[in-house]
């Protein structure tokens, strides 16, 4: 019941947001996020670090067709989750500078976008799944088609049609997996005991994959991303980047692996390759853009590239810097975007050219701004660093080349995020800079909460393996054990 109510309160408070009007809406968002997260803590507190499925609840649902509603915990899970409730307080709360008109609906929709993430993060039945993974699409095309930028519906539409596509996809994966399964059911451990041919396994992984890899996205299925994080609202930004993205990822470790490993290790070296190529082609991107926000879009690319080729090693070295760096890179990414769009609500303008002597003029925004920064670059002692090593470690021992190709963009990484630091922050203020002031109120508490736990993680981020470890290990054994069976 405690996890019916952890998935269901968010939905609870988007119905009672939606009848408020102004500040009283946004003080309701912040306050059902904040029990949320409450709720989360004392689950994790509650929670067993083993393999097993916790907190599950299965209530027969479509008795029919064989869909139940079945939810559940294990270590994998309990990471996102964290993430989701942690980013979505801060989320919020980064969104209370701004006076958005129908708040009521605006604040409603991130509400109801929790709900849709959390059923993708804890669904243990593929129909509840992809109900979960439609119900966060709607909200999030709401609101970066009411609230974006001027061409948002041009680019909202190209998303939209991105995303509804891969959608299709692997509707037609869980249905063809529901046909083969005997028991006529979703449930996703009978899915995991089929026993599949490499030809069925084979197109079954392009299915999933394809969804999966859109919403991440990896190359070549990103290009809807850098356009849709650059009109999107800042706080629909934050919510593409910081939480929805790691539903694939999140659907790659729990959905693809484990039901079809052998078209997995039939197509890993595309994939892999996929993912390496997106890392170069976003880093070499990222150099050539005027525009921050954009910058920084690229640049997320880049690192979901290493996460996702960290996945294809199936080692536990790189499945455990994923769980980390899932967890890094959505702090980081909502700090960045955060503190350009704090940027953008003073001076009207993301364009690196027109900036630079910020420091002089708000010393704690450039403090703050460099701390999460060396997250994302991954410097020692930083969130980004850990995720980033065991990353790189576990693609070096599949490939050589690819490690080191991966390693030397890494390297492009800092050098283009360190050079926009040195022009939006130091040097001379000019006619546009000079009347900038430092961040107050709510700015200061989203932003010193993010450094806080970029320095927290980096420098003891044994919890949060704590959490995974287990887990990871009996997926990557449980893999492997089925290739070997296999071969």
């Amino acid at each position: 019941m405690e996890l019916l109510l952890l998935i269901f309160l968010p939905l609870i408070g988007a119905i009672v947001t939606s009848f408020l009007k102004g500040g009283s809406a946004k003080v309701s968002a912040l306050g059902f996020s904040m029990v949320s997260l409450l709720m989360t803590i004392a689950l994790w507190a509650k929670f067993t670090p083993d393999a097993t499925v916790q907190f599950s609840v299965n209530y027969p649902w479509i008795k029919q067709l064989g869909i139940n509603f079945y939810v559940g915990i294990d270590g994998i899970s309990m990471i996102t989750v964290i993430l989701t409730n942690v980013l979505m307080p801060l989320i919020i709360l980064s969104s209370f500078k701004h006076d958005y008109k129908n708040a009521n609906a605006f604040y409603a929709l991130i509400l109801f976008m929790q709900t849709g993430l959390l059923l993708v993060f804890t669904a243990l039945d593929g129909f509840l799944f992809y109900m979960g993974w439609e119900a966060a699409l709607i909200p999030i095309y709401f609101i970066c088609a009411m609230w974006g930028g001027k061409d948002r519906i041009k680019v909202n539409m190209k998303f939209f049609v991105y995303t509804i596509a891969g959608s299709l996809f692997m509707l037609l994966g869980l249905i063809y997996l529901y046909l083969q399964n005997p028991a006529k059911n979703f449930d996703i451990n009978a899915f995991y005991a089929l026993n599949l041919d490499s030809t069925q396994q084979g197109w079954l992984f392009w299915t999933f994959f394809i969804a999966f890899a859109i919403k991440m996205p990896v190359f070549p299925f990103h290009t809807w991303q850098p356009d849709t994080y650059t009109e999107a609202p800042a706080t629909g930004t934050m919510l593409l980047s910081g939480i929805m993205l790691k539903m694939g990822i999140y659907g790659v470790i729990r959905w693809l692996l484990p039901i079809v490993p052998q078209g997995v290790n039939d197509w890993m070296n595309v994939a892999m390759l996929l993912s390496v190529i997106g890392i170069v082609y976003a880093s070499l991107i990222a150099f050539t853009q005027k525009n921050a926000k954009r910058l920084v879009a690229y640049s997320s690319i880049a690192h979901v590239g290493l996460i996702s080729a960290g996945i294809f090693t199936l080692n536990t070295q790189g499945m455990q810097g994923v769980m980390v760096q899932m967890l890094s890179h959505g702090i980081n990414v909502i700090g960045l975007f955060f503190v350009l769009d704090i940027i953008s609500s003073r001076l009207k303008t993301n364009k690196i050219q027109e900036l630079g002597g910020l420091a002089k003029v708000a010393p704690q925004l450039a403090i703050t701004f460099l701390i999460i920064l060396l997250g994302t670059v991954a410097l020692p002692g930083t969130n980004g660093f850990i995720g980033e090593f065991l990353l790189l470690f576990s693609v070096y021992n599949y490939n050589i080349w690819l490690g080191a190709i991966a390693g030397l963009t890494i390297i492009f990484g800092a050098v283009y995020m360190l050079r926009m630091y040195q022009k939006v922050m130091l040097g001379e203020t000019n006619d546009l800079t000079i009347s900038f002031t430092d961040i107050k109120g709510t700015e200061k508490i989203v932003l010193y909460t993010i450094c806080v736990l970029v320095i927290v993680i980096g420098v003891y981020p044994k919890p949060i393996f704590n959490i995974s470890a287990a887990s990871v290990q009996y997926l990557v054994e449980q893999v492997n054990q089925k290739l070997t069976a296999v071969n």
